[in-house]
């Protein structure tokens, strides 16, 4: 195989570093408080706010009726005798109308040109635009205002003095008088105190009781996350069962399932590391007794020669020993990546092979057995079929394939790695891995993927790890990986094998594999 510049394959790719989380660490019983407590503190004033604008508008109608039949009564005291206004309120109306001990009653009568006719003169007169005549009205109208210095309350309203069916050629305005009586607020300003003090002082009483039934509340509705924390605490070290999500309320069964999922996971992980330690002490122990043994024979020995042949089984012990650590680093390595979270990125499946076939060229010298690499033919782009793959674990995949074909290939055969892109328009890669070696019978094909799985009658020097490694890595990519006999070679007594290993179509267009 001739030698092809290539580009290095890519670093994978490793997440940037998390930044430290330096935010301090809060209570969810105080943070659940918190939102609850808050709103009704904030609105607790508004509602003394609103419960006092309320209460003053209730405590107004009452006095407002009270003005009104007041105005109401001056009004039908006012006679016009010869084109004069007269008052005919007798002096005991004049004493009840302001024999109030607690506010102030004012009266006034103006007269249809301005003067007074009864009254106190300081009260003030309606808003200029409300005495036209167009805008007068024999309703009793309301509005605050100040007399002496002191806010008062004022009802009035303009008495008609002629029937409007009586002849006259005054103006209309000339007829009318205007009728005020105004109070003093005390009256009304107590009301509304005694309404807020019926309606507030209570709150004050309420409000504490309110704060401790949402603290009992909130602390009894988060104690299933403490007795929660009770159980796991009281788990031993090695507990990884699940946590019975039936014992907790259905807001905290998310959060259950998902610290189950997670302790299958873990206690999946130690299984791995457990069942990775026993399987290396369990079969490091043969080269390692191997190695001993050699050594041992070799200090004893006094002819060079036969100390050079303990040497040179010592060599093949070690170098079986690196190969077996070698294998047994990659399995574990092929196990845990789907933990780790890969990702998986565009691959260049063909170009792959290509650089990986080039790296084996070497060894297959020493093997004597021609090892040989052919293109893809049913590609959509000339040379690529692109799969989503990670590059250093596909690359481990194939070096392990290429490396059992050329063990179990005999000197003078070959092994082709062949690269496809299925026909169809399906989008799936094949690989396949084609040797002129003894074949694996039917029976056979589904445990050699077995870890130290060996054939009976084997005499080929391996850990049995080698396609264990390849079906882990093929698992991780969702692949499928079949044995055949080598379709070129129909003979017997070397049928040959064809291991393919088939992708799915990547979740990426060809053209924009970006």
């Amino acid at each position: 195989m001739s030698e092809r510049d290539r580009t290095a394959p890519a670093p994978p790719y490793r997440p940037p570093a998390a930044e430290q989380d330096e935010s301090i660490q809060h209570s969810l019983f105080g943070e659940i408080l918190d939102w609850m407590l808050a709103p009704l503190l904030l609105l607790w004033p508004m509602s003394i706010a609103i419960t006092y604008l309320v209460a003053k508008s209730i405590a107004n109608q009452p006095f407002d009726h009270a003005l009104e039949d007041a105005v109401t009564v001056v009004a039908q005291q006012l006679r016009e005798v010869d084109g004069r206004v007269v008052s005919q309120l007798a002096g005991s109306a004049r004493e009840i109308l302001r024999a109030d001990e607690v506010d102030h009653i004012y009266f006034q009568v103006i007269g249809p040109r301005g003067a007074l006719v009864d009254g106190d003169p300081d009260l003030p007169l309606p808003p200029d635009d409300e005495r036209e005549p167009e805008r007068r009205s024999a309703a009793v109208q309301f509005r605050n205002a100040t007399m002496q210095g002191t806010p008062v309350r004022v009802a009035y309203t303009y008495v008609n003095l002629r029937p409007a069916t009586a002849a006259s050629s005054a103006p209309a305005d000339a007829h009318h008088a205007l009728v005020q009586v105004a109070e003093t607020l005390d009256k009304r300003a107590g009301l509304a105190n005694e309404i807020i003090k019926g309606v507030i002082l209570p709150q004050f009483i309420i409000l504490p009781i309110v704060l401790a039934l949402v603290w009992f509340a909130l602390a009894r509705g988060l104690s299933p996350l403490a007795q929660l924390q009770e159980r796991i605490r009281a788990r031993r070290p090695d507990d990884l069962s699940p946590i019975d999500s039936r014992q907790v309320p259905e807001e905290i069964s998310p959060l259950v399932g998902s610290l189950n999922d997670m302790l299958g996971r873990l206690a999946q992980t130690i299984d791995m590391q457990k069942r990775f330690i026993a399987d290396a002490a369990h079969q490091m122990k043969t080269p390692l007794a191997g190695m001993r043994m050699q050594s041992e024979l070799a200090l004893r020995q006094v002819d060079p020669d036969e100390i050079h042949r303990s040497l040179e089984q010592l060599a093949k012990s070690s170098e079986s020993a690196t190969r077996l650590v070698n294998q047994l680093l990659a399995l574990a390595r092929a196990e845990q990546q789907p933990h780790a979270g890969a990702p998986l990125a565009p691959t260049d499946l063909a170009s792959l092979a290509r650089d990986t076939v080039r790296d084996w060229v070497q060894a297959s010298f020493a093997y004597q057995i021609d090892l040989g690499y052919e293109s893809p033919v049913n590609a959509s782009a000339a040379d690529t079929v692109l799969i989503a793959a990670n590059p250093l674990m596909l690359r481990e995949l194939l070096s392990n394939l290429i490396d059992n074909a050329l063990r179990y290939t005999p000197a003078g055969g070959s092994v082709t790695v062949r690269v496809l892109a299925a026909a169809g328009g399906s989008g799936q890669a094949v690989l396949e891995v084609e040797d002129s070696g003894p074949g694996i019978a039917p029976a056979e094909r589904r445990r050699v993927f077995e870890r130290f799985y060996r054939i009976l009658g084997s005499s080929v020097a391996g850990s049995g790890l080698g396609l264990a490694i390849v079906r882990e890595i093929a698992q991780q990519h969702g692949a499928e990986v079949d044995i055949f006999n080598n379709p070129h070679r129909p003979l017997r007594n070397n049928p040959g094998s064809l291991f393919r290993v088939t992708f799915p179509p990547p979740p990426f267009d060809h053209d924009d594999p970006s």
